[in-house]
């Protein structure tokens, strides 16, 4: 019922296709992961926590130098020939489409002071588009992981994140917190990453599943989301409008304590009522973040079930970023026998995930399926997250 989840890398293949395009070879090939989310859904744009995992799925990049400031960049998966560009022209909001993000990655970098004097890249990736997996940060953590190391920079991995978000947030005008980007440049094979987004610390926490009898299926609903149109950067005002009524930075600086009362400030002072429920969903996804942690260092991955459950039906109601396909595939689940489930990424369309006993996952895919066909709805792609390793150099 479920796809592999190990897309093979081709190192020669990309090389040799590097070779031929430019007529040169490659001074190295790279690979930055996408990503699913645990738990911890639009919070990282409100300094709260997140806790996403690397999946085997890699944006993949063979690269080399050039001292005379073009840029020329390639795709295997899109339609058409080159793209011409000259760093010291770049500029925000200019388009480009899918070269925008690792032209962004070279704009931010020149941005920051560092010598990146252009390059030929070749990209190639099993990340599905569209399907809220970040494919964009994965674009951009391995542009930028190739030129740190070619161009000897000396950033971490961490720095590496923040510069494939400025590229995203300012040059290709999404307004993205630094999770998906912190995702791909620094998570371990066989952890969650525990992010704390206002100031980077980082944890990587145990996640092996296998271990403890369950799988982590991602159901690519195929819907396709676009974050660029509108409804990501209005639910970013709307939490920072509710932020500022309450006298806050952030809402990360509202425990979930005092959420009731909050919210009953913000009612009784006139805010929008979706600003109520905006707060509501980040300061209790927030607190869920901190569930789940407790549980898998307690051991009780299962228990984390009800907690995403708890988390999908947040965003469904209170963010309102669900779509029916994705609320199909949750309630399929859970009443196929799913520990739980839950949408996960930007929403609109993508993908949710679902935690399953390993015996039962065949079964629930079944299921999710069915009632996708019932509904009349294309198929889903089913496959098992697999924690991975996060970018790195492959050649």
């Amino acid at each position: 019922m479920t796809e592999n989840s190990e897309p093979t890398v081709d190192v020669t293949a990309l090389s040799a296709a590097f070779t031929e395009l430019y007529g040169g070879a490659p001074e190295g090939v790279w690979a930055a992961p996408g990503r699913v989310n645990l738990i911890g859904e639009y919070t990282d744009f409100n300094d709260g926590f997140v806790m996403p995992l690397a999946l085997p799925h890699t944006a993949r990049a063979a690269v080399a130098r050039r001292t005379d400031g073009e840029l020329r960049l390639h795709s295997t998966d899109v339609p058409g020939g080159v793209v011409h560009l000259r760093v010291d022209e770049l500029a925000p909001h200019q388009g480009h489409g899918w070269a925008a993000y690792p032209a962004g990655v070279v704009w931010a970098l020149r941005e920051a002071g560092h010598p990146v004097t252009g390059a030929d890249i070749q990209l190639t990736s099993t990340v599905p588009t569209g399907a809220g997996l970040s494919s964009s940060a994965a674009l951009e953590v391995v542009t930028a992981l190739a030129l740190n190391d070619l161009f000897e920079l000396g950033l971490s991995a961490a720095e590496l994140a923040v510069v494939g978000q400025r590229a995203e947030n300012e040059f290709v005008g999404v307004p993205c917190g630094v999770m998906d980007q912190m995702a791909s440049a620094c998570c371990t094979e066989g952890h969650a990453l525990y992010l704390d987004t206002r100031d980077l610390t980082q944890r990587q926490v145990p996640f092996d599943l296998a271990a403890d009898g369950l799988r982590l299926l991602v159901v690519d609903t195929r819907v396709k989301h676009a974050l660029g149109d509108g409804a990501y950067a209005e639910r970013r005002a709307g939490c920072e409008a509710g932020a500022a009524a309450l006298g806050l930075r952030t809402l990360r600086e509202l425990p979930y304590e005092g959420l009731g009362a909050a919210l009953d400030t913000l009612t009784a002072s006139g805010a929008d009522e979706s600003v109520v429920r905006y707060v509501r969903h980040v300061v209790s996804d927030n607190e869920r973040v901190e569930q789940v942690i407790a549980l898998l260092d307690a051991g009780e991955v299962r228990a984390a079930g009800p907690v995403l459950n708890a988390g999908h039906a947040s965003l469904r109601d209170d963010l309102r970023v669900s779509c029916a396909e994705l609320d199909l595939v949750v309630s399929a689940a859970v009443e196929a026998g799913a520990l739980g489930a839950r949408m996960t990424g930007g929403g609109f369309g993508g993908s949710a995930i679902v935690l399953v006993d390993e015996a039962q996952a065949d079964t629930v895919a079944k299921s999710v399926l069915e009632a996708f066909a019932s509904a009349g709805y294309a198929a889903p792609r089913i496959f098992p997250a697999v924690p991975s390793a996060g970018a790195r150099r492959l050649a």
